[in-house]
């Protein structure tokens, strides 16, 4: 019984899959958090650039 927990305490195969997860989990916590903030620029950006545009007077000419 003893060598089979020194075995167990000795292996570590599923402490590098443990730390994968934990990597790869930090990288899509840290993808989301980048798209929340560039989508919540855009999204201020493209509203006060359509205000802008509504507000715009753009002259005719006619030719005749």
């Amino acid at each position: 019984m003893l060598t089979l927990l020194q075995k167990f305490l000795v292996d570590e195969d599923g402490a590098v899959t443990v730390d994968w997860v934990v990597l790869t989990a930090g990288i899509v916590m840290f993808g989301a958090l980048v798209v929340g903030t560039i989508q919540r620029g855009a999204t201020d950006t493209s509203s006060s650039l359509g205000a802008n545009l509504t507000a715009a007077f753009v002259p005719v000419v006619v030719f005749e």
